[in-house]
């Protein structure tokens, strides 16, 4: 088996749904993963249900360019290792996108930056059906570091309206609480009687504070989502002095925010969990800066 091409990204937390109010924000993770291009099929399984890889093959098709020479599209195979668990609202989708387009770009020696690549993945995620806006800011989040807040409906690059590195590893750890399976499918209106918490994210997101930004969008997602179970359990977090909580994406997922300076309280909350949620795994990790990105290079 050759691998023709590889392509590597991350995970991410929303900081701003897309669907509230036509603005997105979302910011990077340490979840990485990895996309192989191959000329026959993987030993280990590749769990797609949504067909995602065959049509991120299309849109690149599709956009004019090359396929590896030599093969046609019922030639080439995936192989995936992601650490990213799938529909939680942490970005599998738009993370895959990204590492799939990079590695068909080192397949074919099609050079390609950031953005092109962050356009190809939000018009495969929307093929797919796996996102309502084409997550531009996730693509974003899962093709660099730290945040950006993007109007997705302006040309990639110029769509970038504010951006940051974000929290600083060294001093904040990422609890992510991963549920069950997503149980209900949003609509724009689902947003509408909530879109005051939408604004408070946006705000806090134009006055650099995305420990706000992601708390206050955390709040408009339980709100849109009618989970009752996902407010308790992001306010039980504040009980035990995490300082920021809210659901990612379309949840389920809850990601929790806790200071390092305060190892006590990073077990104090793991327990916590752990002993009220038999159903429910913690996942630790931090946010993914250009400083961390250095360091894991």
């Amino acid at each position: 088996m050759a691998v023709l091409g590889k392509g590597m990204a991350h995970g991410a937390c929303s900081l701003l749904h897309a669907a509230a109010l036509g603005y997105g924000a979302s910011i990077a993770l340490d979840l990485p993963v990895t996309v192989r291009l191959l000329d026959r099929p993987s030993k280990r399984d590749v769990n797609d249900p949504d067909q995602l890889l065959k049509h991120i093959l299309q849109q690149w098709f599709d956009d004019g360019h090359p396929l590896p020479e030599g093969f046609t599209t019922e030639d080439l195979h995936w192989g995936v290792n992601s650490k990213i668990p799938q529909k939680q609202g942490l970005k599998s989708s738009a993370a895959i996108c990204v590492a799939a387009f990079r590695a068909l770009s080192k397949a074919t020696e099609v050079e390609l930056g950031d953005a092109d690549i962050v356009g190809l993945s939000g018009r495969a995620q929307l093929a797919a059906g796996v996102s309502m806006t084409g997550s531009i800011d996730d693509a974003w989040a899962c093709a660099t570091p730290g945040w950006k807040l993007v109007d997705p409906q302006a040309p990639v690059e110029e769509g970038v309206l504010l951006q940051g590195d974000g929290p600083t590893h060294e001093d904040w750890t990422v609890l992510l609480l991963i549920r069950g399976e997503r149980e209900h499918i949003l609509t724009f209106d689902d947003f509408e009687p909530h879109l005051g918490a939408f604004q408070q994210a946006l705000t806090a997101l134009q006055e650099g504070k995305e420990l706000v930004a992601l708390t206050w969008n955390g709040r408009g997602m339980v709100g849109a989502l009618k989970d009752l179970e996902g407010r308790k359990m992001a306010n039980d977090s504040f009980v035990n002095s995490a300082r920021a909580a809210g659901l990612s994406g379309s949840g389920p997922a809850v990601a929790i925010v806790v200071s390092n300076q305060f190892q006590p309280t990073i077990e104090r909350i793991t327990s916590w969990y752990n002993m009220r949620y038999k159903d429910v795994s913690i996942l630790k990790t931090t946010f993914l800066t250009n400083e961390t990105d250095d360091e894991l290079e």
